[in-house]
């Protein structure tokens, strides 16, 4: 099976002197799996992510996402290749306020060019996908924070980009927002979507297929085996 995301013995280290914030990791995610990379604040998770998302890059070692190695491309290559590749969904919902949901979710194909009329027809079909088709009109201050964290997602996966890497998708959520939103990420993986949930929450990384549990920059443990020794 061909790796969605591919880390080789990869560093972070920022300042000076440097603060290490990832130490060695080698971690393989293949396409269409749902992983849950658990670890406390300061565990190194978020620059994980970032490293994943392509919006760092590493002090040392290799990352290749879908197949396609990042180490020397330019900044506008990675930019292309996070396009075409990579869906983000934050905890903070990064909603703008006096826009309708359609037009939020729209925002996902600015960089597309596409006519704005296609924009909004394609948003209109993504939070249809979500469940949101009653509430395309209205504006973030109208809508529960489950459903503000839908309109995210479906901004996020307009495109249907094959990883989607959610970052604390429930944290600022109810229980009950959060199981829904996690209903919807089991959705979006049914339907081929690689899936990474960065989280804190060892609860809801017990409910994913597999679980990595990071540890001041180290991966220390993996339900696939699969952290280097």
């Amino acid at each position: 099976m061909t790796a969605i995301v591919q880390l080789t013995e990869v560093t972070r280290s920022y300042g000076s002197p440097p603060v290490t914030a990832l130490a060695g990791v080698t971690l393989t995610i293949d396409t269409g799996e749902f992983v849950a990379i658990e670890g406390a604040s300061g565990s190194g998770k978020s620059t994980l992510l970032n490293i994943m998302g392509t919006l760092d890059r590493p002090s040392s070692g290799s990352v290749a996402i879908a197949g396609v190695p990042t180490t020397e491309l330019t900044d506008r290559a990675l930019s292309g290749l996070r396009s075409r590749v990579i869906g983000f969904v934050f905890q903070q919902f990064h909603l703008r306020e006096g826009a309708t949901a359609r037009d939020n979710v729209a925002d996902g194909l600015l960089y597309t060019g596409a006519p704005r009329a296609e924009r909004r027809e394609r948003a209109d079909a993504a939070l249809r996908r979500v469940g949101l088709a009653h509430r395309i009109d209205h504006r973030p201050h109208q809508l529960s924070g489950g459903e503000r964290q839908r309109v995210a997602i479906a901004r996020a996966v307009i495109d249907d980009p094959p990883l989607l890497l959610a970052d604390e998708p429930t944290g600022n959520l109810d229980s009950r927002s959060s199981e829904s939103i996690v209903d919807l990420l089991h959705e979006l993986h049914a339907g081929g979507t690689s899936v990474v949930v960065i989280t804190h929450d060892a609860q809801l990384a017990a409910q994913l297929p597999r679980q990595i549990r990071i540890s001041d920059g180290t991966l220390v443990s993996d339900s696939h085996n699969r952290v280097a020794a």
